[in-house]
């Protein structure tokens, strides 16, 4: 008996035909007329010479250009194998949005241009973005400073706060890197403004007055907003000639401020806040003198000896060595914060802001006690941030 002969696939008959079509091979990126969808898969009519179907997470696209797709539609997408169980193409939308969607990508990337991002999610080391349909990141550290969550310690938990108030906006940014093959992308709000600040900044240069106002109190010192979004940064050594511990103490967000600028790298501008004044050392030339005994009140001790406020501006330094005829290990020993005393003046150096005084000085040697050889105040140098408080 004669076994029934089966129905050739679509595929083989095309093979067999005399006049035979060239096909594409997988990996090909193809265009065909949608002839039939549904949720679950899609049927694309291949010039008319065989049938392709999309389904399962094939259908995921991208760069959304199949998102709204309708019977007659053409698109495009990729061939997985040439003939499945059902004798059909088998073909991706996923494969070929993710070719084209990354593809502009490298596009924007090679541009240059800025590109408005929606941020759809926040931890701790940023912002989540989608740029098309792709996923990307943008680092705490590439937010502008308008932006960037300033968090007294850094506590983790206030950050992710202030960060997720960002969800569902949007933010104008530079791609900064992309890497197809991680799915990585990179996006930069800074690199952005930091364009757009260049050009307001060719207006201005070092030693200017602009004026404007506090926009954000740090440890390290204030920020001050002018001109057309700019801002720059008053260290805690440019708020006054005398020491400031604390800026929160003396500055509000909010408070109007003339500030002159004394640095400007890139896109960073430096402030100061005491150089709209006369440098109050110099005049000091005028009322204290090497020789000169002068009282004094222990501001505090550190490894090194004791800090002495001469006034609210001039401070001095009395060296370990100049605290007493002794050798001396803990500058607690002879004097405490708080107190008042005389002491002499055995080095000043204005240019430097840099005082040294002596208490060892203004007393005698005890009898048969020679004199312990130590350090004079201006043998060794403090740190700077600590001889030179006012600075």
């Amino acid at each position: 008996m004669t076994k029934p002969t089966q129905p050739q696939s679509e595929f083989a008959t095309l093979l067999d035909s005399p006049n035979q079509p060239t096909l594409p091979k997988v990996g090909d990126i193809i265009e065909g007329a949608i002839i039939a969808l549904s949720k679950s898969e899609v049927h694309v009519d291949i010039d008319g010479i065989m049938t392709g179907v999309v389904r399962g997470k094939e259908l995921i696209d991208e760069s959304g250009e199949t998102a709204s797709l309708k019977v007659g539609d053409k698109a495009r997408a990729t061939v997985l194998e040439l003939e499945n169980e059902n004798g059909q193409m088998e073909l991706s939308f996923r494969l070929a949005g993710h070719e084209k969607a990354w593809g502009e990508l490298d596009t924007m990337l090679a541009s240059k241009e800025p590109i408005a991002v929606t941020i759809i999610a926040a931890n701790k080391g940023g912002l989540m973005v989608k740029v098309g349909r792709v996923d990307g990141f943008l680092p705490v550290s590439q937010l502008t400073p308008e932006h960037y969550p300033r968090v007294d310690g850094g506590d983790k938990s206030r950050i992710l706060e202030l960060l997720n108030k960002f969800i569902g906006t949007q933010l104008t940014v530079k791609l900064l890197d992309i890497d197809e093959a991680a799915g990585k992308l990179i996006v930069s709000e800074k690199a952005a403004w930091e364009e757009q600040r260049s050009e307001a900044l060719r207006a201005y240069q070092a030693g200017q007055i602009v004026e404007g106002q506090v926009t954000g109190v740090v440890d390290f010192g204030i920020f001050i907003g002018f001109g057309d979004g700019l801002e720059g940064l008053v260290h805690i050594s440019e708020l006054a000639w005398q020491r400031i511990d604390n800026p929160k103490g003396a500055f509000t967000v909010g408070q109007p401020m003339r500030a002159m600028i004394i640095g400007i790298d890139g896109a960073k501008i430096s402030l100061s806040l005491k150089r709209l004044e006369d440098d109050p050392w110099q005049q000091a030339t005028e009322k204290f003198h090497v020789g000169d005994v002068v009282k004094g009140k222990v501001a505090r001790l550190n490894t090194f000896g004791a800090f002495v406020e001469l006034d609210d501006i001039i401070h001095g330094l009395c060296h370990i060595s100049e605290l007493s005829h002794k050798r001396v290990k803990d500058a607690g020993e002879i004097v405490r914060p708080g107190d008042t005393k005389e002491f002499k003046v055995i080095s000043f150096d204005p240019a430097q802001h840099r005082m040294g005084l002596s208490l060892k000085a203004l007393q005698p040697v005890p009898e048969g006690m020679e004199e312990e050889k130590g350090e004079k105040a201006g043998d060794e140098e403090a740190p700077a941030d600590e001889s030179t408080p006012t600075v």
